[in-house]
């Protein structure tokens, strides 16, 4: 059943004229009047919805009933990831919200090629959101991943949280079966280049714990994906 975000408060029998976004996909799907489509709004349930009006530019439907279904992982990852180039950066954020990362913090580290800030930062951030609320629209995911706005690395590491930081690196590097089991855990993965020393050494002195994946280098839209998928089936639902 096509599944579409709609940030409103859905209630059983409300009826609703839908944005002109929705209006064109539902084109696009050759929907027709009388089907039923799914609706979520971010907190965590579905919706069954039936199209009552479908027009060029105007359509209307009625939700019928509330899905309470929970398609998150136990295990809440973050991901922090040093902005990459070109689409580099849209690609990773589609895929780990897929994996079912509950949340992503893009900062600017020294081997950043896009450099970011201000009105052209908010942009991207936004730009983003959207990213992950189509990722969340495709996968079945009913709640949405916050996309945080850009810091720095040094920014991040004075601000960071006391949970469990997982640092892609060669160095001081131990295999993730070898960590306890974590219920909450911070992925964080560089750019282009990876770390610079003097970043890993600071992420170390914030008590980040250093992690490989097997032999390979891996560049970093794939070491992010890979780690969180790695990290679903050891702690988390990838059984």
């Amino acid at each position: 059943m096509p599944r579409f975000y709609f940030p409103v408060n859905l209630i059983p029998d409300s009826e609703w004229t839908l944005p002109d976004n929705l209006v064109r996909h539902i084109h696009v799907l050759r929907l027709r009047v009388g089907e039923q489509i799914t609706l979520f709004n971010g907190d965590g349930a579905a919706y069954s919805a039936q199209l009552l009006q479908l027009e060029k530019r105007h359509a209307t439907c009625r939700v019928l009933f509330r899905q309470p279904e929970n398609t998150e992982s136990p295990l809440s990852i973050k991901l922090v990831q040093a902005i990459s180039s070109g689409e580099r950066m849209d690609f990773t954020i589609q895929k780990s919200v897929e994996l079912g990362v509950v949340a992503i913090q893009p900062v600017m580290s020294e081997r950043s090629v896009v450099r970011l800030s201000g009105e052209r930062a908010d942009k991207r951030v936004q730009r983003w959101q959207e990213i992950a609320i189509s990722a969340c629209e495709q996968c079945g995911r009913n709640t949405i991943p916050d996309i945080l706005p850009i810091v720095s690395f040094e920014q991040y590491l004075r601000q960071k949280s006391d949970e469990l930081h997982i640092l892609m690196s060669l160095r001081q590097a131990r295999s993730l079966k070898d960590l306890p089991t974590p219920t909450r855990v911070t992925l964080m993965i560089g750019a282009e280049g990876g770390w610079t020393q003097a970043e890993e050494n600071a992420a170390f002195s914030a008590n980040c714990q250093a992690v490989v994946l097997g032999k390979r280098v891996l560049r970093t839209e794939t070491a992010s994906l890979a780690a969180i998928a790695a990290m679903q089936t050891l702690w988390g639902d990838f059984v």
